[in-house]
């Protein structure tokens, strides 16, 4: 299916009916056209933004995929899963960004499992135009209000980095993200936005592609920064990062690839061909949750907020209570296990592994089949070629990072009865 994003000047006149069509910022009459953002460039000239050129057309860019991410429902294709999105995005400077199609098409491959066919035209919505603000802080940080970004915003303050803080808005963890920022010192310079994307029509659950959302939101405000090649802060522990396949079915798209090493590497890649300077760190990659959890730089903060931070998979499903036995969730459980079981006041739906009830997808014994797979035939057993994305002389590091996330999950597992 085709995916048009255009600005509304440049919409055509008429509409194929096999064109799912999008305008930004700016709303068309055509109930029959979705809308991305509408009124968003106004804020954000009262804000005084004034981005680049190269900088805007990433925020187009990305905001784009998010939107044909929703609109192409995976269940219509023949593996009920894999699609075929041919997305067209009116930009500023198509040329250049036509010149790294291909590689930006290798690249969504490897976020959503899609194939992706990318064409990029002139007539894109200006950037903003406000009066320049230049802030004085000097990196953003991701802050999603779950765990993994709580933990990265209390590291970046000890190590004495002044972080923008970005949020996606989500009902459920607004206020937590609020918080979270001003016990921080950041609340100033908080960026708590939304895509703003809606149309006609189902929406796709899976969402492979949302985390580009949130990048360009990151990029967009890394523009306020009087920094070069400014620092973006991507805070996720290395175990959820990788997503080892829990049983040998599990694995590619299947999987989140939201921080994976390799499409993290693509996207790095990408963004000086396109003239962002920008520069995505991840210090938690090596990590699992709970070395995470165990090295905080402040424990005494960690330990009053840990518990209510946002992990699981499903917390929608269950009224903005984590499930207890998703993957995230297993993974929140085993790490606080790892750090100090005493300080999960979490409230979980499902408190022990063995009382879970039945599901279509058992992650509970997923995990623990992984576990005996490892224990029995080693960790390359369970891994195959995971680790191909990464360099020789950091399979041995990811290799160590994933064992001692597998240990983690063991003692949880073990702890419920499972094993």
């Amino acid at each position: 299916m085709k995916v048009l994003c255009t600005s509304l000047a440049s919409l055509p006149a008429s509409i194929p009916k096999d064109v799912k069509i999008f305008t930004f910022f700016e709303r068309s009459d055509n109930p029959d056209v979705g809308g991305i953002g509408n009124g968003w460039v106004r804020q954000l000239e009262r804000a005084g933004f004034a981005p680049s050129i190269a900088t805007w057309d990433f925020v187009l860019f990305a905001f784009a995929v998010c939107a044909a991410d929703f609109a192409i429902l995976r269940k219509r294709t023949a593996d009920a899963w894999t699609r075929e999105i041919e997305l067209e995005i009116t930009l500023n400077d198509a040329m250049r960004w036509n010149q790294q199609a291909t590689k930006l098409e290798h690249m969504l491959r490897t976020l959503t499992g899609d194939f992706w066919r990318l064409r990029f035209t002139d007539g894109g919505p200006p950037p903003p135009a406000g009066n320049r603000v230049l802030c004085d802080r000097d990196c953003v940080a991701l802050l999603s209000g779950g765990l993994d970004s709580l933990v990265g915003g209390i590291d970046a303050i000890a190590q004495g980095k002044r972080p923008i803080f970005v949020s996606q808005l989500a009902h459920e963890d607004t206020e937590k993200q609020v918080a979270y920022a001003s016990m921080l010192g950041g609340r100033v310079w908080h960026q708590q936005w939304s895509h703003g994307i809606n149309f006609k029509g189902p929406k796709e659950p899976s969402t492979r592609g949302r985390s580009m959302g949130f990048y360009g939101l990151a990029i967009l405000s890394a523009s306020l920064l009087p920094v070069r090649q400014a620092e973006v802060i991507v805070p996720e522990n290395g175990f959820i990062s990788v997503n080892p396949p829990l049983l040998p079915g599990r694995m590619a798209s299947l999987s989140t690839r939201t921080t994976h090493p390799l499409f993290m590497q693509q996207l790095q890649a990408a963004l000086p061909l396109l003239g962002v300077d920008v520069r995505l760190t991840m210090p938690y990659q090596f990590k699992t949750k709970g070395e995470m959890l165990v090295e905080c730089a402040d424990q005494n903060t960690l330990a009053q907020y840990a518990s209510s931070t946002t992990s699981c998979g499903r917390y929608r499903t269950y009224n903005r209570t984590h499930c207890g036995r998703c993957v995230p969730c297993m993974v929140r459980k085993a790490a606080f296990l790892r750090w100090n079981p005493r300080l999960d006041k979490t409230v979980y739906r499902y408190v022990s592994l063995a009382n879970s009830g039945k599901t279509s997808a058992d992650d509970p014994m997923a995990a623990a089949l992984a576990v005996l797979t490892a224990r029995s035939g080693g960790i390359d057993k369970l891994l195959g070629a995971t680790l191909s994305f990464a360099q020789p002389t950091e399979r041995a590091i990811y290799r160590r990072m994933l064992e001692a996330g597998l240990d983690e999950l063991a003692t949880l597992l073990e702890r419920d009865g499972l094993l």
